[in-house]
């Protein structure tokens, strides 16, 4: 049976029990695995030690050793969008984020994560599966503490949240921060008091906590464990400790690290032989405060080590018990390197009459945050040195591309800087021996992960969850590439964000930067092969004008089907 036909196949006391809320029978959930989603953010596709990066991540390159690496995977392009898409198993505008958390007053772009899609954690449920999430949520409006919080984690499949509900913050004190359903602080949590508070280090903490829990509670069921860290978003917060260790490796500036970078890709696999470096967008040598950008990358670089060892604690915890041989560990990120202005800017004033904030104080300012909590402004733009609780800075465009390593462009777009993310597959009764330490270079997208999480659970996919009708899901499993077996793909893979798409189809991708007013005829389209230029160096739409009309014809086909046409389109 195809996973397609599996996935539409569910049997109906399945359905029933989804309609319900309850659990299957825990002998038949005893023998699914354990599944746990990793996810980063605002990092680049070479930014991890095991795709091409010299920034330390040896929790990561284990994996990636003893399991399989994807390197033709791709992402949304953003954040809340990729999050809405990997979730629920359909492009985001199907499941309401086509854009941002804003309402469009459009079915494509409500701004509001669906209920005609189940998450994954609804979907698991009617499997059998404990449910718990650490981190970054970013697909509801509903921000507010008094708010509705239907479309909060508790409510969409999780038993146990920590985290936050909006996209970014402070790393010392995040805004938005929960427990369950309650609004806290990093101070008043009773539950959590580490010596030094690092949102990093918290996910990771609580998703441990959850694991030991799990084991105490409910030995005898499988678990889906979601960890969404916020690393490396701006601002670039990270511990003393840790910047330490990257201290001078940036000094040199862009062009030294692209090229060791693409070396490296080349040795491992990851990009053809003959692959050549994009365009660089920025010269080091017109730089004014050099060691100013060299810090903003060491704390770059430092979040990203904080985070693998995070992701270390898990693995630990997982083969504590005994767990991580029947454990699917995925990871992947949510786009490509940002290259945002948000921090590098010198505000004209700061404020002076900042006063400590109370215990149960919440930030109210996402970003920048107005102060810290003991009362000093935080600062941001040209010479503030990056890493403390009182900066809030981005690592900028030149560090950007140089994480996007050798692609073009960044987060936002459909470019391979955009759109292409890391995907390691871990699972060592569930994956080939054979496939230890491989590459995987069949194309991928975070649509297929609700498809794997069914497949390897069992075809734990509803069609109806409690009074909703949920629709198909738009992605294949991976499964049968843990074993070098083809992907059961019978459509090409699409993008669409912000005006900016594509499609890849085959070899071929087509891919544009849309404009407003504009019919999609009317845009610049790109024609590449991505198998002899995956760099998008080589526009070659003018000598293949039939293929790049084909492939135009059927992204517009999908755009109507999947709901992203009409904002803002014109349509002839």
């Amino acid at each position: 049976m195809t996973p397609q036909k599996l996935f539409t196949s569910v049997l109906t006391t399945a359905v029933m029990v989804a309609s319900l809320g309850l659990a299957t029978n825990s002998a038949r959930a005893a023998d699914a695995p354990n599944i746990v989603l990793i996810m980063s953010d605002d990092m680049g596709f070479s930014d991890i030690g095991c795709y091409g990066g010299e920034i330390n991540t040896p929790n990561l390159d284990q994996l990636a050793k003893s399991g399989v690496r994807f390197s033709q995977f791709y992402n949304t392009s953003r954040c809340c969008p990729t999050r809405a898409a990997l979730l629920s198993g359909v492009y985001q505008h199907q499941a309401g984020i086509g854009l941002m958390t804003g309402e469009k007053n459009l079915p494509g772009y409500r701004g509001e994560f669906g209920r005609n899609v189940v998450s994954i954690a609804e979907a698991l449920s009617t499997a059998g599966y404990r449910r718990y999430m650490a981190g970054k949520w970013h697909i509801t409006k509903h921000v507010s503490p008094d708010g509705p919080k239907d479309n909060w984690p508790m409510q969409r499949g999780f038993e146990k949240f920590y985290g936050t509900i909006t996209g970014a913050g402070s790393f010392y004190d995040p805004a938005t921060l929960c427990r369950g359903n309650t609004y806290i602080t990093p101070v008043n949590d009773p539950k959590y008091k580490p010596e030094t508070y690092y949102y990093t280090d918290a996910i990771s903490d609580n998703a441990v906590t959850f694991l030991k829990q799990h084991a105490d509670e409910s030995p005898d069921k499988p678990f889906f464990l979601y960890t969404s860290y916020t690393a490396a978003h701006w601002p670039m917060h990270a511990l003393p400790q840790d910047i330490a260790k990257y201290k001078g490796k940036y000094d040199k500036g862009f062009t030294p690290i692209r090229e060791a970078r693409l070396a490296k890709m080349k040795t491992l696999g990851l990009v053809a032989a003959d692959t050549k470096l994009s365009p660089q967008s920025d010269n080091w040598e017109e730089v004014a405060d050099k060691p100013w950008e060299a810090r903003n990358m060491e704390v770059y670089a430092a979040m990203i080590d904080s985070m693998d060892q995070g992701i270390g604690r898990i693995v630990a915890e997982l083969k504590r018990q005994g767990e991580l041989d029947n454990t699917l560990i995925l990871f992947l990120q949510d786009n490509g390197g940002c290259a945002e202005h948000y921090g590098r800017n010198t505000p004209a004033s700061y404020a002076t009459d900042l006063k400590p904030m109370g215990p149960d104080d919440l930030q109210t300012k996402i970003w920048p945050a107005m102060q810290t909590r003991d009362g000093r402004p935080v600062k941001s733009g040209e010479g503030v040195m990056a890493g403390a609780e009182d900066t809030f800075i981005g690592y900028g465009r030149g560090w950007a591309n140089v994480s996007n390593t050798p692609f073009r462009e960044y987060k936002h777009f459909a470019h391979e800087g955009g759109i292409s993310t890391p995907l390691i597959a871990h699972w060592p009764s569930g994956i080939d021996p054979s496939r230890n330490g491989k590459l995987e270079h069949q194309p991928g997208h975070v649509i297929d992960i609700m498809a794997t999480c069914a497949d390897v659970a069992g075809g734990a996919y509803p069609k109806k969850f409690g009074e909703h009708q949920i629709i198909p899901v738009e992605g294949v499993s991976l499964r049968p590439a843990f074993s070098g077996k083809s992907l059961e793909r019978s459509d090409a893979l699409y993008f669409e964000h912000h005006l900016n798409c594509a499609i890849r189809d085959g070899d071929w991708k087509l891919v544009c930067k849309g404009k407003a007013g504009l019919a999609v005829k009317q845009f610049d389209w790109e024609l590449y092969n991505v198998k002899t230029d995956r760099a998008e160096l080589q526009n070659v739409a003018d000598k293949n004008p039939e293929k790049v009309e084909a492939l135009l014809a059927k992204w517009e086909k999908w755009a109507v089907r999947a709901k992203v046409q009409p904002w803002p389109y014109k349509t002839k």
